[in-house]
């Protein structure tokens, strides 16, 4: 089995049900498998640890995997700190070329409709373009793109919380697609040249 890096930072839960979401899209891929994985926050007293929670990410995790799911609330139209705290010490991957060549996704939650959806995920494909991987995104041939009301964008799945509220049809339908298409990237990508 190849894996897809599942990796986000929830304070609330809305980002951690788009990893799950996201996570379903990688599994429908045949030979394809979700390896989910929560980012250390700065402060650890502002998390409340759910018996279930995923295991924190580790440099391994980077290694073995072949494509990365990213994802983070937004806060004030960029990523969380907790985000780029961990981006900004990927020091080492980048110098080995550890996620070079291989694609990536990325996904959010904000409170409110307007709350920067689309800035946070542009912001968050920035680091993982230094990395040198091949951002996937979602196309309008998916169908709920063009119906949403509440979340997703061709820059990455996104998903409007306010008020505690859960994953639409279409978020959920978006989330999904763009594991689906990071893990058949990956998948093509792992096949040899004719």
């Amino acid at each position: 089995m190849s894996e897809i890096l599942v990796l986000y930072y929830s304070r609330y839960g809305a980002t951690s049900r788009l990893a799950h979401q996201a996570a379903r899209g990688v599994e429908l891929v045949a030979g394809m498998q979700a390896r989910i994985r929560r980012i250390r926050p700065i402060d650890e007293t502002q998390i409340e640890e759910a018996k279930d929670a995923p295991p924190y990410v580790t440099p391994e995790d980077f290694e073995a995997c072949c494509g990365l799911l990213l994802g983070s609330p937004t806060y004030f139209g960029g990523m969380a700190a907790d985000v780029k705290y961990l981006l900004d010490d990927t020091s080492r991957q980048w110098f080995k070329g550890t996620l070079t060549g291989k694609p990536a996704g990325v996904f959010t939650s904000t409170g409110s409709m307007h709350g920067g959806q689309e800035t946070v995920l542009l912001s968050m494909i920035v680091p993982l373009l230094h990395h040198g991987m091949l951002i996937v995104g979602i196309p309008y041939a998916e169908s709920a793109l063009a119906h949403t009301q509440t979340g997703g964008t061709p820059y990455g799945a996104s998903h409007t919380a306010g008020h505690n509220r859960p994953l639409s049809q279409e978020e959920r339908q978006l989330t999904q697609a763009l594991g689906q298409r990071v893990a058949q990237t990956a998948l093509q990508l792992s096949r040899p040249a004719d």
